[in-house]
């Protein structure tokens, strides 16, 4: 097995001399940049963006409409829960009274 040995300056030096030329190449073989593409690129950007917002928009507005939905059903039944509750002793006389009547029938 050979040994290792390690590259000497001069050839660490040509090796990044050899790699910058290279990244260079590369660098200079790209293709210039078309600016009708950067418009169009940014227009569909702003387009996406656009109907994000929209999107979200909608569903908060949805939100909304739920929430105050939710808070008429709650107030509603707490309207008719307070209507159960006001019942004039009366009412509440006639309402056991009319209980007790069909108890008594169905034991017939």
């Amino acid at each position: 097995m050979a040994k290792y040995q390690a590259p000497d300056f001069q050839e660490r030096v040509s090796a990044a001399s050899r790699a910058r030329g290279e990244a260079l190449a590369g660098y200079k073989a790209k293709p210039p940049v078309d600016e009708a593409v950067v418009a169009a690129r940014a227009a569909a950007r702003a387009a996406k963006e656009a109907a994000h917002r929209e999107k979200v928009e909608q569903k908060r507005i949805a939100r909304a409409e739920e929430q105050a939905a939710k808070a008429a059903a709650r107030a509603e039944a707490d309207a008719k829960a307070a209507a159960k509750v006001e019942l004039t002793e009366e009412e509440r006389k006639a309402a056991r009274d009319a209980r007790y009547a069909a108890r008594k029938n169905r034991k017939k």
